[in-house]
């Protein structure tokens, strides 16, 4: 009976007008973040951050590109409210208030290299829906841009954080890499930590391990660019790790796993007594009534939903999505044989929390 009376309900007319209010909000935006990672794509911010007021002529010379689609662009910009407009001049000019969340200049602070993120999950959006009528998962082979763009957003927060901020929260950790210890990064990716750390400390040893042949190909180009000698890359399993190291890292990595618990147990295994595995991973809570507010909680269920989720999904694994938040993981990483684990913050980087945890 309950159920009947709530279809019967009449909707109250100015809660209904408000959220149809939010709901074209939500369709602007969603426009605006596409805009928003073409013109980072596209250097427009950058380029128009080192300008005077200019017309779409001018920053389309500057910036090398089509003038009909910068002067499209720029009209999505403007009535958005990121770039200001001069009708008198016919000139557009980036506040630099604006500079500071929107260009490559901003290291960490630029969120519109976040932008291309939603690209991607409208890519692989018909096979989302697919998989929520039959079940399954999209497979990894889905998302060929994935590993680039998380090479350049990672390495945003790695370049301005990884050496001076994040290695530190372990105690003692920085003094132990400058004598030298043997270091593993589990889902390296195109192995951009573990070169910075390879850079910054020239005495350890550092090894990557990903699935990824593409990503781990990429990571050997890097690192033979950068003339490196202590860094070297395998394609393997996360599971089925080899050696022992001091220091084992994963950032933003195992809650995509297809076997979670299996690569913390593997981590635990290789880690040398007094190791110290540092793991980089969402800022979230496990329990869902925990991240209302949260200020990134809509986007980290939508990647979860488009790629984390799915993904472990396509390989029959645990999918844990956004269920891996700190009660969880701090639950596994104890299971697995992890003593003490500390949690913390870093300031350059609102997406992840670190855990420190040392083999129990």
């Amino acid at each position: 009976m309950s159920v009947s009376r709530a279809h019967q309900a009449q909707p109250d007319p100015r809660r209904q007008e408000a959220f149809a209010a939010d709901m074209l909000d939500v369709l602007n935006k969603a426009a605006l973040a596409l805009l928003t990672s073409v013109g980072h794509q596209c250097g427009l911010f950058d380029t128009l951050a080192g300008l005077p007021p200019s017309t779409s002529a001018e920053l389309a010379k500057a910036a090398d590109l089509d003038e009909r689609y910068v002067r499209e662009w720029l009209g999505g910009m403007v009535v958005g409210g990121l770039v200001e407009y001069d009708p008198a001049g016919d000139t557009y000019v980036l506040p630099p208030e604006h500079a500071a969340s929107l260009t490559r200049a901003a290291g960490p602070d630029n969120l519109a290299a976040m932008m291309p993120y939603v690209a991607l999950m409208g890519e692989v959006e018909q096979q989302v829906v697919q998989c929520f009528r039959d079940g399954g998962g999209v497979p990894y082979s889905a998302y060929p841009r994935f590993q680039a763009l998380r090479a350049e957003e990672t390495a945003r927060i790695y370049d301005a954080a990884l050496v001076d901020v994040i290695v530190p929260l372990a105690t003692g950790l920085p003094e132990r890499l400058r004598a030298g210890i043997d270091v593993l990064d589990v889902g390296t990716g195109q192995g951009h930590a573990p070169l910075v750390l390879a850079r910054a400390f020239p005495a350890s040893r550092f090894h990557g391990l990903d699935q990824s042949e593409d990503g781990i190909a990429a990571a050997r180009a890097e690192a033979a660019r950068a003339g490196l000698r202590n860094l070297r890359f395998t394609v393997a399993d996360s599971t089925q790790i080899t050696g022992e190291y001091d220091l084992v890292t994963a950032f933003d990595v195992i809650h995509d796993l297809a076997r979670p618990a299996e690569t913390l147990s593997a981590i635990a295994g290789a880690l040398r007594t007094g190791g110290t595995f540092l793991m980089g991973d969402i800022a979230a809570s496990s329990r869902l009534e925990q991240n209302i507010g949260h200020p990134l909680a809509p986007a980290l269920y939508s990647f979860s939903v488009f790629y984390c989720m799915t993904t472990s999904l396509s390989t029959g694994g645990a999918s844990l999505g956004t269920v891996w938040g700190r009660e969880t993981a701090v639950r596994m990483l104890r299971e697995a044989g992890f003593g003490g684990v500390d949690i913390k913050s870093v300031e350059d980087d609102p997406i992840n929390v670190y855990y420190v945890a040392a083999k129990g």
